[in-house]
Order: C-alpha cells, then sequence, then structure tokens
C-alpha cells in the first residue's frame, strides 16, 4: 500500500485505487474520512478511537527532565522480545494509544513520533492523537536520523537496555556514534514511572506441567538432547542462556498464562554442563511441578530454582569463571548480553533450544494434525452460522468474533491470539481486532475476512478466510483467486532440502506480481505445540533458519485495498519429504477449511492448481467429514459436502489472460503500492 497522499486516484470497476500524487504536487486536502485523524484541520479532528496523551505526555516529559534525558525511545515489546505481550508491559501501547503490535515511539522535550509498518498504518491513524507525527517506516535509520535532528548535540538518547535486543542496540549505537549524542541505558524505565500505580499487576496465576500425553518427549530427554549439543559444538560452550519465554516452557514441558493467549510464563534458564538453573516465582509453580523439576536432586538433572529477578546478578557471578555462554541474539536483551565478557561468549542467531523446539518429532506432527481437524469442525461451524444469519443483518465484527472463539471444544484453551473479524473497508487493515461498540454490522454486499486460532493442549492453530456472501465486483473475484493461486503454488512447491524460506516466499506473491499487486506483510510464521501463534525461527523471513522436514509454518498470502476491503487466504502446513528421487521438502497442508467457491474465478487457475484444490477437498472430506459425524453435526457435513464437490478441470484458463481483467491497473498500481 502507498504511503503517499491520498487525493489524486484513479477509479477502476467503481473501485478507487490509490497511487500517491507525484512529488511537487500540492498539499493533500483535509480528509473527509470520519475513521481517521485529521491535524491539518482546524480544530484538529480526532476520531472517536484515538486516546487522548497530553497528561502522559507531560509526566514523562517532566521525568525526562528530571534524569537529564532529552530523548526517550520505547519498543513495543517486553524483556523477552516477545511479539505478544502482557497488559503490564504494554508501554507503548499506554504511552501513545497504538494498539499494534509492532512498533517504536520516541519522545524528547517538545515532540513525539511513532515509527511502524504498513500493516499498521491506518490503525495508526485511528488510534493517535495529534500529539504524536505517525512515521511510515520501522527502519532505524529513519528513527536515528529524526532524533539527531531533534535532539541537539551534547544531549542523551537514553532507553531501557532490557527491551531492545543486541541488534537494535548496536545499530542505534551506530546511528548516533559520532554526533555527539550519547546513547544512555538507564534500567530504571521511565515509563513506568510514568504509569505508576495504574500500572497493571504482574501474573499471579499458576505454572503447570502439561499432562505427559501432550508432550512430545520428558524434559529431561530434552535437556540430554541440548547438552549433547553443546558438547557437539566447536566451541564448547559450558552454558545456554534462555531468554525466549517459549525456550523455557517447551524445555521443561511447562506453561502458564502470564501473556494473553500466550501459554507461557516470565522466566530464564540458565542450562550448563551439569547444573539447570530456572528463574520464575517459585511461589507460583504447582505442587506436581515442582517435584518433577526436583526429583533428581542433588544431580545434573536437578533443576535449581531462583527468584526471576535474580537472573542478572546469577549471571554476573557465573561469568567470572572460566565459561563460554551460549546465547540467541535474536531475542536476548542488550541488558544481559552487555553483562557477559565479549570474550565469554557465543553468539548465534538461535539458541539450541529455538531451533530443536522448531522440528517437530512424529509424536508433535500427529498431535498438531489432530488439532487441526477439531479447528476445522469448530471454523465450519461459525461458516455455516454465519450464512444463516448474516443476511438477517444481526451480526457484527464483534458478535462474530466472539462466536468463532466460543465454538472449539475440549481439549480447548482458549483462542491463540485476538480474532480478526473484519469487514469490508476493515478488512484493509491487516491485524484489525473489533471492539464492542465500534463494530461494523456484517453485510451480504460486503466482503469479510477473519483470522483465528486456537489453543489446544496438543498444538496450537491458525486459520483466515475470507468470504462474500453477495456479488463480488470483478476487482474483487480477482484479487482473491490470485492470492488463492499464490496459497497454492507455494503450498505445492517442490525444494531442495536445506532451503531457507525467503528463497521460495515469491512463489506466493507471483501471481499477485502477474498485474502488479502486492501485499506488505510476511507470508508466514511458525507455530507450536500448545504455545505461541508465531513461533520463531521458522517462516519465510530474513531471519528464519532453513526449512526441515518437521517444520510446521503458516502460508498466508493477501491482498489489501485501502477503505475498501482486504483479503487473506492463511493455512498451516508441515515440511515434509517429497516424492523424489533425491531428498527435495514439499508441504503437506493441515488446515482443513475449504475456500469460498463464490470468489473464485476458475478461469485464472491452471489445470495443476484445480488438481491440488481437488485433492485438497478430498483430504478434507476424509478428516473433517468423520469428526462432524462423530459430532453429529448433520448441516455441517452437508454444507462440507457441497462446499468441497470438485472442481472441473476443463474450466481451467490461461492465467496470462486472465490478467487483462486488470490491465488497466497496472502502471498505477506499480508505482502506488510498490509492487
Amino acid at each position: 500500500r502507498s504511503s503517499k497522499p491520498p487525493g489524486c486516484s484513479p477509479r477502476f470497476a467503481g473501485v478507487a485505487v490509490p497511487t500517491g500524487c507525484a512529488a511537487g504536487r500540492a498539499p493533500r486536502a483535509p480528509s473527509t474520512r470520519s475513521d481517521i485523524r485529521d491535524c491539518s484541520a482546524e480544530p484538529p479532528y480526532l476520531p472517536p478511537t484515538a486516546t487522548n496523551t497530553t497528561a502522559r505526555l507531560a509526566v514523562l516529559r517532566g521525568i525526562l527532565r528530571t534524569h537529564g534525558v532529552q530523548a526517550y525511545i520505547v519498543p513495543s515489546t517486553d524483556a523477552h522480545m516477545s511479539e505478544y505481550i502482557s497488559e503490564r508491559d504494554a508501554r507503548l501501547g499506554w504511552l501513545t494509544g497504538f494498539t499494534g503490535s509492532a512498533g517504536t515511539a520516541v519522545v524528547t522535550r517538545d515532540k513525539a513520533a511513532l515509527w511502524t509498518d504498513s500493516r499498521y498504518w491506518t490503525q495508526a491513524e485511528r488510534e493517535l492523537d495529534c500529539n504524536w507525527e505517525l512515521q511510515r517506516t520501522t527502519s532505524i535509520e529513519s528513527i536515528a536520523t529524526w532524533i539527531l535532528k531533534e535532539v541537539p548535540a551534547e544531549g542523551n538518547v537514553s532507553l531501557d537496555p532490557f527491551l531492545f535486543s543486541i541488534d537494535t542496540w548496536n545499530s542505534y549505537s551506530r546511528a548516533l556514534h559520532g554526533s555527539g549524542r550519547t546513547l544512555l541505558p538507564l534500567e530504571t524505565n521511565l515509563i513506568d514511572q510514568a504509569w505508576g500505580d495504574q500500572r497493571p499487576p504482574p501474573s499471579s496465576s499458576e505454572i503447570y506441567s502439561l499432562p505427559a500425553e501432550f508432550t512430545g518427549s520428558r524434559w529431561q530427554d530434552k535437556v540430554a538432547g541440548i547438552r549433547q549439543r553443546m558438547e557437539q559444538h566447536a566451541r564448547r560452550p559450558t552454558a545456554v542462556l534462555l531468554s525466549g519465554l517459549e525456550e523455557t516452557a517447551w524445555l521443561f514441558n511447562l506453561r502458564g498464562d502470564d501473556i494473553p493467549y500466550n501459554p507461557v510464563f516470565y522466566s530464564y534458564t540458565l542450562l550448563t554442563n551439569t547444573t539447570i538453573s530456572l528463574f520464575a516465582e517459585q511461589s507460583r509453580l504447582s505442587q506436581e511441578a515442582r517435584q518433577s523439576l526436583r526429583s533428581a536432586c542433588p544431580g545434573p538433572l536437578c533443576v535449581e530454582l531462583q527468584e526471576y529477578g535474580q537472573v542478572s546478578a546469577h549471571l554476573r557471578r557465573y561469568a567470572q569463571g572460566n565459561v563460554t555462554v551460549w546465547l540467541g541474539t535474536e531475542y536476548t536483551t542488550y541488558g544481559l548480553y552487555a553483562i557477559v565478557p565479549q570474550e565469554k561468549l557465543l553468539e548465534e542467531s538461535y539458541s539450541p533450544v529455538m531451533t530443536a523446539k522448531a522440528v517437530k518429532n512424529a509424536h508433535e506432527q500427529e498431535m498438531l494434525r489432530a488439532a487441526h481437524v477439531r479447528d476445522a469442525v469448530a471454523v465450519i461451524q461459525y461458516l455455516l452460522w454465519l450464512e444463516r444469519t448474516v443476511p438477517q443483518g444481526q451480526v457484527d465484527e464483534f458478535s462474530g468474533a466472539r462466536r468463532i472463539d466460543a465454538f472449539p471444544g475440549d481439549p480447548h484453551r482458549g483462542p491463540s491470539f485476538e480474532s480478526i473479524s473484519a469487514s469490508g473497508l476493515n478488512a484493509a487493515l491487516a491485524h484489525y481486532s473489533p471492539s464492542n461498540g465500534s463494530s461494523r454490522t456484517l453485510s451480504a454486499r460486503e466482503m469479510y475476512l477473519f483470522d483465528t486460532g486456537g489453543q489446544y493442549l496438543d498444538g496450537t492453530t491458525d486459520i483466515t478466510r475470507t468470504v462474500h456472501w453477495g456479488e463480488p465486483t470483478p476487482l474483487q473475484k480477482e484479487a482473491y483467486t490470485r492470492v488463492l493461486m499464490g496459497n497454492i503454488d507455494l503450498s505445492r512447491l517442490v525444494f531442495p532440502s536445506n532451503t531457507a524460506g525467503r528463497t521460495v516466499e515469491s512463489f506466493a506473491r507471483r501471481a499477485l506480481w502477474d498485474v502488479g499487486l502486492n501485499y506488505g506483510h510476511g507470508t508466514g510464521h511458525g507455530i507450536g505445540n500448545f504455545l505461541s501463534v508465531h513461533e520463531w525461527p521458522v517462516g519465510f523471513q530474513s531471519n528464519n533458519v532453513p526449512l526441515e522436514a518437521g517444520m510446521f509454518t503458516s502460508i498466508e498470502p493477501g491482498y489489501y485495498q485501502d477503505g475498501d476491503f482486504g483479503i487473506r487466504i492463511e493455512d498451516v502446513a508441515l515440511v515434509v519429504e517429497a516424492q523424489t528421487e533425491k531428498p527435495f521438502l514439499t508441504f503437506e497442508v493441515v488446515s482443513l477449511v475449504p475456500y469460498d467457491r463464490n470468489l473464485i474465478d476458475l478461469s485464472l487457475l491452471s489445470p495443476e492448481q484445480i488438481r491440488y484444490l481437488n485433492s485438497y477437498y478430498e483430504k478434507i472430506r476424509a478428516h473433517v467429514g468423520p469428526e462432524l459425524r462423530r459430532q453429529q453435526l448433520e448441516d455441517e457435513y452437508v454444507w462440507l459436502q457441497e462446499s468441497t464437490e470438485p472442481f472441473a478441470v476443463s474450466s481451467a484458463g490461461s492465467a496470462a489472460a486472465g490478467s487483462l481483467a486488470l490491465a488497466a491497473l497496472l502502471s498505477v498500481l506499480l508505482s502506488g503500492l510498490g509492487a
């Protein structure tokens, strides 16, 4: 999507297509939209979704003066580099009002700015008040350039070193080096000071052991496997430091609920050749969990329990010896990293625990497959319910989200993220979630996108479907079909072993690129067994590890027409060995919900793509049909049979010829959407 001003868009088939204005054009006119802010109006216009941050900024600026700080940098993450965070750690959200999952704010004595990516530009315009400049990028170079402009020479630029990754800290340090500005780490978090007693309390819920039937292996065997990797490494590290919350939860088969939708708990682990130190709130460990961890004491499989806040002091003492500490630089904070002398560090992008967790064993694979069958039943129930109730005009985005969250059964432990339920123009916001009181009514005249997932004791799920109950426009139908083509092309791809995800990612975009369309988010992410819905280090980004058999990833191309509609089709797939003479890989899709027939233009699909669809639909019938019957969901079973009727291969056309329908868009979209 274009970051250039609106107001100069041609139209195609009655749909405005943003292209941006050429340099030198007149300033944009005041916005006529009521859902976003307009700070150029007099007085400035703010939608009801915006947060008044004047008082918060005034308090923070007073604290800045007290500490002699000219600029303070605020990230969107927590001390474990978690993507999803607790309310207690939502410092960026409290300060700015912006609720997106990715962003950085900088506050000076008289200015404030927020940086975020294209997924959240419109959302930020809805949630920020006019105290904030919106910077439509996430590059540290952009942030540093702004700071150099706004902070005088000899000024202090400060941050909390326990909220920034090593790479991010180093990037800021390089950007400010030689400028006369000092990058000043402050372990006292200034946002927490400003937030005061209004900051939410820490979690007090129980940390519990996962039942044995839902674990891939005993925690003692996992520890032995990691120690073996330590011995086999050329550097022979003496310890592994675990900072990612999923790492400790997976290693010890423990779970908690410190972060909404994520069954993890605040913790660190220092695993050495002969000892194990777990840093967590001891009083919250269940009796069963405590017995499991302490059953082999004393000895090399005895877990020494220490308080969460003691990790820095413990690591400092350990680093005084003749040691080498192995850590993952992608998610270890600079605050912890700086404790260990450089010569005693073994730095790799991901720890051996993170990479071991990414490859599921046979039992974990079967559990995730089973979870997706049950999840498909819930999604199909929801789709049938929508078909029956939307035409009556009694469903809105919020009630729809509540409904889908209520469907799954045992062993369901709640959603795996806040469900996205978006109709019409709201679906153009890639990560929109409705709220009670500001929710659009679903209509058979508009497209509807829902992205939902469940936490089951045997697996985590994530699926997106886009539907239309009426007559879609030619643009909507072709855009949907091209998104589907991208999903199919990547899902059926055969590729060499040890291939990086970023190498094959473009297969999901090719059908869109053919006509100058694109999307601004990643194409996929790893997923866990009753852990995080976005699980490092699997996926299609440049910082993901090469794909291996046993890894699960989502495949989720999309297209978003700002102010009009949005499309995403997301499935979870297992990387498996391909039926080839030499060791190649391919994907086995484990999400089992049919696509919307009303939005598919078969003339765009190739015969191979249609055959893939028919094979996929046979699989859905074989796996989900019996489960629907077992649960006596006969209406849903009939719906499934109708929705998975095979397509006629003779309906296939030439994808190249199909692009003519959007030929009029090509030139403007190439410039306006940055394809």
